[in-house]
Formats: C-alpha cells, sequence, structure tokens
C-alpha cells in the first residue's frame, strides 16, 4: 500500500481501502441454531417443494370444484376431516366434500376450498353451501412459496431472523459460514479513565473513556468478534509494543485518538514504522484526521478521537471494511431523500455528515438537525435516527431545500 498524506474523499478513500482488503477468510460449519449474524460462505438450495403438499390455505371445505360449479344448492356428504399434521388418508370423489383446516393437506381429488363462512346447512355429514362464486381455490399448491432447487440464502449473506427462519422452513440444520475476524478495540490518551470512577476521584484535566465504549457496542451486530484491548497511554514504546501484540491476535485493530500532528500522537507513526500507511486524512467533516494502514496481516483503522469523528468515521469506513474481511456481500449504503425541516450551516470543501430525526410522513420525509453539530458533542446523537449527508460543494442549507439522508438502521447493521 502506497502512503498517501493528500486529503481523500470518502469514495475515493473506500476504493483504495476495498482495493487493498482481503475476501477468502476461512470456513467453518455450524448449526443452524448458532449461524445468527454469521457470513454464509455457500448458497444454499432448497432441498424441497415448500409447501410439498396441496395446503389449504383457510378453514373450509375441501370439495371438487365440478360438483360444487354444476349444482350449488346440492349437498355434500363429508367424509372426514384433515387437520395440519393429520392429513384425511383417502381420496374425493364426486359428491363428496372433507372438513379442512388451515395449512392441512388438500386431500387428493380436491382443487378448491369453499370456506367456512360459506356454509348453509348442516345436516349429519351432508354439508350444502350458500350459492357463491368462489373468488381464489384457496389452495396453496405444492412449491407455492419455494421450488426445490431454488436459492434460499445467497454467499455473502449476513444471516439474520428472516433467512434463519426460511432455511429452518426448508429442513436445512447445517451451514457452512465464514470465520469471524477478530477484532482489537483500543482507546488511546493520557486524559481517559474507565466509566465507573467517582467524579469526585477524577483529576484535573481527566475525562471519562466513552470511545471505546461507543465502538465496542456499535460492533455488536457486525459479523466480527470484538477483543476488548483497554486504554493506552501517551507514550510512544507503549503504543508500539501494544500495537505489536495486537496485531498478532486481531485481523482488524481500531483504535480513537492519537491520529492528529501533536507531539502525543503516536497512531500514525506506529504504524508507519511497524507497516504500511494507506491515507490519513480525509475531505471529511466530522472526521479530518484518520489513519487507515496495515501491520503484517492486521488492518489497523486509527480513528479520530472527538466521540462524533469516532463514530461517523465508523460507521462509514471501519465497519463497511469489517464486513468485507468477514466475506460480507457488498452493498451500498442507503441514502433516502429528504427535505430538510430546519436550516443547516455548512461551510464548503469538506462532505460533512451532521446527525439528523427524519420524519417519515406519508407524502414525504423530513429532517431537523439536531443542534449544535460540533465533533465534541456525542449528545448530538440522542434522539437522531440518521445522518444528512452535505456535498463539499454545498454552503448552508435553508429549511425546505433537498438532502440525502443515511438512515441508522441501514448503518448499523
Amino acid at each position: 500500500m502506497a502512503q498517501n498524506s493528500q486529503p481523500l474523499d470518502l469514495e475515493e478513500a473506500l476504493q483504495r481501502l476495498f482495493r487493498d482488503l482481503p475476501s477468502t477468510p476461512s470456513q467453518e460449519t455450524l448449526p443452524l441454531q448458532d449461524a445468527y449474524g454469521r457470513v454464509l460462505a455457500h448458497a444454499v438450495q432448497a432441498p424441497l417443494d415448500l409447501p410439498p403438499f396441496n395446503a389449504s390455505a383457510m378453514d373450509g371445505y375441501a370439495v371438487r370444484l365440478t360438483d360444487f360449479s354444476a349444482q350449488p344448492e346440492q349437498a355434500l356428504r363429508c367424509l372426514g376431516e384433515s387437520l395440519a399434521g393429520h392429513p384425511y388418508p383417502g381420496n374425493l370423489t364426486p359428491g363428496t366434500c372433507v372438513r379442512v383446516f388451515t395449512g392441512a393437506k388438500v386431500p387428493e381429488g380436491a382443487d378448491q376450498v369453499l370456506l367456512q363462512e360459506e356454509v348453509a346447512q348442516i345436516s349429519g355429514d351432508l354439508i350444502s353451501f350458500a350459492p357463491h362464486h368462489p373468488s381464489e381455490s384457496y389452495v396453496r399448491p405444492i412449491g407455492h412459496d419455494v421450488s426445490a432447487g431454488s436459492e434460499l440464502a445467497h454467499a455473502g449473506e449476513v444471516l439474520h431472523g428472516f433467512a434463519l427462519g426460511a432455511l429452518a422452513a426448508a429442513g436445512v440444520d447445517q451451514l457452512s459460514v465464514f470465520a469471524l475476524p477478530k477484532v482489537g478495540v483500543f482507546s488511546t490518551g493520557d486524559e481517559l479513565v474507565d466509566p465507573g470512577t467517582p467524579p469526585t476521584q477524577l483529576q484535573e484535566g481527566q475525562i471519562y473513556d466513552s470511545n471505546r465504549f461507543t465502538v465496542l457496542n456499535l460492533l455488536r451486530d457486525a459479523p466480527c468478534e470484538t477483543i476488548d484491548l483497554g486504554r493506552l497511554a501517551d507514550d510512544a514504546h507503549t503504543v508500539q509494543q501494544a500495537f505489536e501484540d495486537a496485531c498478532e491476535r486481531c485481523d482488524v485493530l481500531i483504535t480513537s485518538g492519537g491520529v492528529s500532528v501533536g507531539d502525543a500522537d503516536f497512531v500514525t507513526a506506529t504504524i508507519t514504522a511497524l507497516g504500511e500507511l494507506n491515507f490519513w486524512r480525509l475531505n471529511l467533516k466530522p472526521g479530518k484526521p484518520l489513519a487507515v494502514g496495515r501491520i503484517k496481516n492486521c488492518h489497523v483503522f486509527g480513528l479520530p478521537g472527538n466521540p462524533v469523528s469516532t463514530i461517523v468515521t465508523l460507521l462509514l469506513l471501519a465497519k463497511p471494511a469489517i464486513r468485507h474481511i468477514a466475506g460480507a456481500q457488498a452493498g451500498g449504503t442507503l441514502r433516502i431523500r429528504a427535505s430538510l425541516a430546519t436550516p443547516l450551516r455548512h461551510s464548503r470543501g469538506r462532505t460533512e455528515f451532521q446527525r439528523g430525526i427524519a420524519s417519515y410522513n406519508k407524502d414525504d420525509v423530513s429532517v431537523a438537525v439536531t443542534g449544535d453539530q460540533s465533533s465534541n458533542r456525542l449528545s448530538t446523537f440522542q434522539g437522531a435516527n440518521c445522518l444528512i449527508e452535505v456535498p463539499k460543494e454545498a454552503g448552508s442549507l435553508e429549511a425546505g431545500e433537498q438532502v440525502y439522508i443515511l438512515p441508522f438502521n441501514g448503518l448499523l447493521a
């Protein structure tokens, strides 16, 4: 990877990043119940048709439509019943019917279910129905949901509830998945102390370490195994030794802080000394200083230290990279057109992602900015459900103008 100190646009940074990332993780086999959140290594085809038999879509009576349409007023002799898991064992003959329940097998010879609501009279085993023209058969044919051999789940799919439910319905109980990449998370800075320290014990200039906990929690739903590596002091030897050790254990290393140009910022220098630096500045707000590189086989993301900058760069760069390393199929970031409900301040030169609260109305989507957007204000995420993308060439925008938003439900998965 060639070093690059020139600021990159986000799109160019992502292209450089994905060009250099590996995409052939090892594989393992897991039972279905342990596969949530894992990335499927091979496509899975349906081993059978679903449903595997003609099934009733409603409660009613299975009939031969020709019997009913020819003489709607005639009574049909009920031969028995078909329940889910307990099908009627015989065939339907002319002039007969079978009581059938939702999900149960429709007897051989039947091609119509007359609904329970259409029953006009029951006399012993004779059933008569109100004259009417059935709007549909209420019979789910074999393969109505899934045909045998069709693809149930594709390679690179992150397995969540819908996919796992479909696989369970087809009887699949073993899956080949990619191994989870190990992601180590550091925070750096002499000013940091762990949450739980009583406020009265904070020394002058100290603050609580929030970035490490934020990153670890934002990676909970990512296809990776996270390792909490704790805090690093602002010391060149300490940082270098910790990086060397972590890169032996991890596939990805994420740090926050220490990537600017101050005397106590050692992350960028450490990546350069131990490995290769890909880039370390972006045309992005928040998140201009960002050190991305590699040490041996470990990919390193030195995120900026301001809390908002940490979150934005994690969501827009580090998290997509982790998904790629995990073997997940590439997908574009969800962007939705919205109108500004409040004015938005922006200076031209860098693409900016502000925190917003989107309202999804019947006819349109509107979005309001969550107040002062300073990169130290973690509170700007309170109540927010999206990022507002402001192009680098745009100036301040007025209420009513159009923007793109990135919903969090597309960024957090």
